[in-house]
């Protein structure tokens, strides 16, 4: 608390609805606050073109899910869009046989190989594709008869901040929601509609982020949710739990970050979710054991990007299990020859999952041993996109997440953030406005910011660079 000197006035008590000393004034605009994130600025279909095959009760359960009064306040509107012979095509796992040689018979007519001299006759024979490359023209990497009215838009910020458009399928959306049904189910809990609750509550934790309250054609109408865990999204304390308590959701997914919120004392006693789903960044095992010990339930590790969608997954903390879908993956040197078996390498994945993105040798970036366990490929020691986190002057802490959107907001096309121990921040970005980032990260920091510009992605170092790194802890 700030002491007063004897006798001085204190700003509150002469108006009882001033902020006290320091706290911001709630009437002034927020220098952080970014337009995509206002509510509702962005609404363009009606909930009848959002959700075909809604049903009365399926209604009823979204506007009770939208209106709760514990509700965080919703920035988007979306659905699945589904008709009702979508739903049932979304429920069956793609067909393996033959997939590979159709896969690439579609990659060759792609605009991006079109004019390639390389013959492209075996898998091996074809280029690398790396994330600049759909940066750069996601386009020339959707078919050319490609059903766009089945396309939904999503995004990726990546390993060096580069922003990417994703051509996303809705029926391949809603098929990756069963996978994680069949997922759970394996592991032999029953997840099935329960009318009475959530389905499936996927949780961030970020200053501002996207938010959405929906239904699940395909799941009987069973509500679901991206909700921010926040504090400073939810107004009144308690309001969090008591949107959760009431909810109840079946099953809760999101990055370790978001899972770690899990644990706080006003969330954790009264959750009780069939599993846990994680995945963006590296899950550790002390976290995964203190959120099975804490909910005792199954916590599956998800390995994959969204531009290729689940790759492998890990229940148990071991290697992840290259899943049994339209992938191939292998593990090269940083020549783009295969490596031995057992070797560490970049994992490459070709993915046909998605008929908008038939991707084929796409580089991750990511890094592991490609081994076998019990008949199937796995990656061991993957090393993925770890989560960092900053320290604020005032000694809370930042999610890297919260730095990334402004430093796009700032238009820079790569960037790297780097805390020492003693709390000093340095950034070098290349592109965008280094007034801005300056700005925008120091208020976010609470610190000054030195910010140096540089004219293109190799300046940032060789390799993945590491977008983040903080030496400092919070106080």
């Amino acid at each position: 608390m700030t002491a007063h000197a004897p006798g001085a006035a204190d700003p509150a008590a002469l108006d009882p609805g001033a902020p006290g000393p320091g706290a911001p004034d709630p009437d002034a605009p927020d220098p952080l606050d970014l337009d995509e994130y206002v509510p509702g600025t962005s609404v363009a279909l009606t909930d009848d073109e959002r959700w075909p095959t809604l049903t009365p009760e399926g209604r009823d359960r979204l506007l009770r899910l939208r209106d709760h009064p514990a509700a965080p306040a919703w920035v988007h509107r979306t659905g699945d869009r589904l008709t009702a012979e979508g739903v049932e095509r979304s429920r069956t796992p793609l067909p393996l046989a033959g997939w590979l040689d159709e896969h690439l018979a579609t990659a060759r007519r792609l605009p991006a190989y079109r004019r390639s001299d390389l013959p492209l006759d075996r898998l091996d024979q074809w280029p690398f594709t790396t994330r600049d490359d759909l940066v750069d023209d996601v386009s020339a990497f959707v078919p050319l008869d490609a059903d766009l009215d089945l396309m939904v838009q999503g995004s990726s910020s990546g390993s060096t901040g580069r922003a990417l458009l994703i051509p996303d399928h809705v029926e391949e959306v809603a098929r990756t929601f069963h996978l994680y049904v069949s997922l759970v189910r394996d592991l032999g809990v029953d997840w099935r509609p329960d009318p009475d609750r959530m389905a499936l509550a996927h949780v961030v934790h970020q200053r501002q982020a996207f938010t959405y309250a929906s239904v699940l054609s395909g799941f009987g109408q069973a509500t679901t949710a991206r909700v921010n865990l926040h504090p400073g999204q939810w107004g009144a304390p308690g309001r969090r739990a008591a949107f959760f308590a009431d909810q109840r959701p079946q099953v809760v997914s999101g990055s370790p970050t978001s899972l770690a919120e899990l644990l706080q004392p006003d969330l954790a006693g009264l959750l009780r979710p069939l599993a846990l789903f994680s995945g963006a960044t590296a899950l550790s095992a002390p976290l995964r054991a203190d959120l099975e010990a804490a909910f005792d339930c199954p916590v599956i590790d998800v390995y994959g990007l969204h531009e290729t969608r689940p790759i492998a997954v890990s229940s148990d903390g071991g290697p992840h299990v290259v899943l049994d879908r339209r992938l191939v993956v292998e593990v090269v040197d940083p020549a783009g020859a295969a490596v031995a078996p057992g070797e560490r390498g970049e994992i490459v994945v070709t993915a046909g999952e998605n008929p908008l993105l038939p991707l084929v040798r796409y580089r991750t970036g990511d890094f592991a041993r490609l081994v076998d366990v019990d008949g199937r490929p796995a990656l061991a020691d993957l090393e993925g996109r770890d989560p960092t986190v900053f320290a604020h002057g005032d000694g809370s802490l930042v999610p890297c997440i919260d730095l990334t959107q402004h430093l796009q907001a700032a238009r820079c096309r790569g960037w790297s953030v780097h805390q020492d121990r003693r709390g000093a921040v340095r950034a070098v970005v290349v592109g965008g406005d280094a007034e801005m980032v300056r700005s925008r990260l120091g208020a976010m920091l609470g610190r000054l910011v030195d910010v140096r510009r540089v004219p293109t992605l190799l300046d940032l170092g060789e390799g993945k660079p590491r977008r983040y790194v903080s030496e400092a802890t919070a106080s």
